[in-house]
């Protein structure tokens, strides 16, 4: 029973009434007297509560939304619910008297933020509008941007993606001389590659080297020289990529105790989703920010943890307890998607794991059809006997896109899809052009760029190529111009240009101060643009009518932002994923889908089949190599089998040559090799 010990009497020098909240007693020899709390009846606590969450969560979620203070780590297993237990701690804490603006919620996606935030609100009301969620990216770029100065950025600064970067390596490559030498140079996709994982994994880019790319171990001090020269062009040009907004954020708070304060004081309750694909720079931040308050609540499936391709560490929610000392864990094993057949495979494949969190999935739904395993002689019989599975599925009502194949890589699915073609059964493969990588919007997106900082030379250089007439040496003369600020937006920029370039370049630049001086709203630019953009874009494709569509859904996101920067950090962070360029052909809605196991991850099918299950190409025996890449590959095993709802299939086909080894590869997955009769039926494939 807890006890306090005030150092003054209480008020009257009375004895308290018994039937108050506590009883005092006097001691005559101290002159104090003891307070004793009585119990706290948690029933009559729970009247203080609108949410009846007892009724609303199983025992072990309950848990989570009560569990407020303090460090937590919640151990998700698949299918347990895990957003809604989120969404219900979220809207405890608001009924708690918890002010909203104090939590932080820290999710992958900011669709995801949004939605678990929108389903607090219909729990709570507008309150939980108030939260802060979104990405570690999104959230580092609006700290960064408020403390710029601090970090020793301009506010406007640009987010570089994948594509931009790759092109400033290559540009500075050549200014280096690399692409003249006689040894074979990393491409700018492979150096891009290098040097981000040796930020996201704050190891030596010459480790990253050593360890991942041996072949280029002779030009490493090559590689560090560009590495370094990249940096300093970014900081020069007032440009970032996604790596440097967390490795700014985790410096900002490092070495500025006032911001860190502030922001620790400001955000008193932290919340991150999906805790096992952080990498070691979002675990910085989160240990930076929550040090202080420790109110710390992670959640995370140790077993989903297969993106260290990505820089996501393992380590990261192993370690977490020790990085927080006292955290409670609380693990949710109640599966709400599969059945039970379904799930004694799953927590097989775990059992064998070399370092996990224990849990054990189970689920009400008691019956369903077992997993079955089938061996095909080739790989035209896989194929042959999942397209005709899939045809008999169909005809019994299960529709194409409640059905997945998935595959450990992408190249793996080859001779299935022209069995589909053959038997038309339509299907869209996960993957494909982005919206934002494709040419048109990454064009539209520099114009825009340039407007809110003239000094993105990666963007100038690529707008001036898209002019006739401007060739390579001209972009290059035009940028050294507005690099030392020789030739600005604004009045006589226009003839200036006219005189270096062409009168093309000239008519660019009148456009654009045209945009500068005057007060647009980013809608009223994005029309503009459009309106100078359209002409060199049907100059420039052929399927120009096809990429329009694009374009209109750019202008029509625009029209939702009153801020440039915020439209543009959007783009960058959170774009829209589908572009009708590379879409698959047809016009029927029920599509089969076809994925890499990574691509699938966080979806479910009503029936999964997982192909090529097959020893030396899943695991591959790249994965031998060490136990943290073949345990990789367990994981991965166990999201794709933890897809399914009511049907799981693996297959695998034999007598399979491999030219790397010069073997034939005819066993099955070893994670799924030995598997007692009563987890899985095997079947054979034999032709009619």
């Amino acid at each position: 029973m807890n006890q306090i010990q005030p150092d003054e009497p209480m008020s009257n020098g009375t004895d308290a009434d018994e039937s108050s909240a506590g009883s005092a007693s006097p001691e005559r020899s101290t002159g104090r007297r003891t307070f004793v709390l009585k119990r706290r009846d948690d029933s009559a606590l729970e009247t203080r509560f609108r949410i009846r969450y007892a009724d609303e969560l199983n025992a072990a979620q309950l848990a989570v939304a009560e569990q407020i203070d303090g460090p937590v780590l919640v151990v998700a297993g698949a299918g347990t619910g895990k957003t809604r237990t989120l969404v219900y701690r979220v809207a405890r804490m608001i009924e708690s008297g918890i002010a909203p603006e104090s939590i932080l919620l820290l999710t992958f996606t900011r669709k995801a933020a949004q939605q678990m935030l929108r389903r607090a609100a219909e729990l709570v009301g507008p309150k939980a509008e108030h939260v802060q969620g979104g990405t570690f990216h999104s959230f580092a770029n609006l700290t960064l941007r408020r403390h710029a100065e601090a970090a020793g950025y301009a506010p406007g600064f640009t987010i570089l993606d994948q594509g931009d970067c790759e092109d400033v390596i290559n540009l500075l490559r050549a200014r280096l001389g690399l692409d003249a030498r006689g040894l074979r140079f990393p491409r700018k996709q492979s150096l891009a590659a290098m040097i981000s994982a040796s930020v996201n994994r704050l190891t030596p880019l010459s480790t990253i080297i050593e360890e991942d790319y041996p072949q280029y171990r002779r030009q490493i001090d090559d590689i560090e020289k560009l590495a370094r020269s990249y940096q300093q062009y970014k900081r020069e040009h007032s440009l970032m990529d996604y790596d440097d907004l967390l490795i700014n954020m985790s410096l900002l708070l490092e070495r500025n105790n006032d911001v860190r304060e502030r922001l620790a004081g400001l955000h008193r309750y932290i919340m991150v989703d999906e805790y096992q694909d952080t990498n070691r720079l979002q675990h910085e931040i989160v240990r930076q920010l929550g040090e202080r308050h420790r109110n710390v609540m992670v959640v995370g499936d140790d077993s989903q943890s297969i993106y260290s391709f990505r820089g996501a560490n393992f380590r990261n929610i192993m370690d977490f307890p020790k990085t927080f000392a006292g955290t409670m864990i609380i693990t949710l094993e109640e599966n709400y998607r599969s059945t039970q057949p379904i799930l004694n495979l799953t927590n097989e494949i775990l059992r064998h794991a070399t370092e996990k969190y224990e849990k054990n999935l189970f689920t009400r739904r008691t019956s369903g059809e077992m997993p079955v395993i089938i061996s095909a002689g080739d790989e035209q019989l896989q194929s042959q006997f999942v397209v005709q599975r899939i045809l008999e599925l169909r005809e019994e009502g299960v529709e194409l896109s409640d059905i997945a194949v998935l595959f450990r890589s992408s190249y793996l699915s080859f001779d299935l899809e022209i069995e589909l073609n053959k038997a038309n059964i339509p299907y869209v493969k996960m993957g494909g052009f982005k919206f934002i990588e494709t040419a048109h919007v990454k064009d539209l997106i520099s114009y825009l760029r340039v407007l809110n900082n003239p000094r993105d030379v990666v963007s100038w250089n690529r707008i001036l190529l898209l002019l006739p007439g401007v060739g390579p040496r001209t972009a290059q003369r035009l940028v050294e111009e507005i690099t030392n600020d020789q030739l600005r937006l604004g009045p006589g920029s226009e003839e200036s240009a006219r005189k270096l370039g062409n009168s093309a370049a000239g008519d660019l630049f009148a456009m654009l101060s045209s945009l500068t001086g005057e007060r647009m709203s980013v809608p009223e630019i994005v029309e503009r643009l459009v309106e100078y953009y359209r002409p060199i874009m049907r100059g420039k494709y052929d399927d120009y009518t096809k990429r329009l569509k694009d374009v209109e859904m750019f202008a029509e996101i625009a029209a939702r932002y009153r801020s440039l920067g915020s439209f543009l950090a959007d783009m960058a962070l959170e774009p829209p994923t589908e572009s009708v360029i590379g879409m698959e052909a047809g016009t029927e809605d029920e599509k089969l889908v076809l994925s890499t196991i990574h691509s699938a991850k966080g979806l479910e099918y009503n029936s999964v089949f997982v192909i090529w299950a097959l020893d030396g190409r899943f695991p591959s025996f790249h994965a031998a190599r060490s136990l943290d890449e073949m345990e990789e590959e367990r994981r991965l095993m166990y999201v794709a089998t933890t897809r399914a709802k009511d049907r799981l299939v693996i297959t695998y086909p034999t007598n399979i040559f491999d030219r790397e080894t010069g073997s034939v590869l005819s066993k099955p997955s070893r994670f799924i090799e030995g598997l007692p009769d009563d987890i899985a039926e095997r079947w054979v494939v034999a032709e009619e």
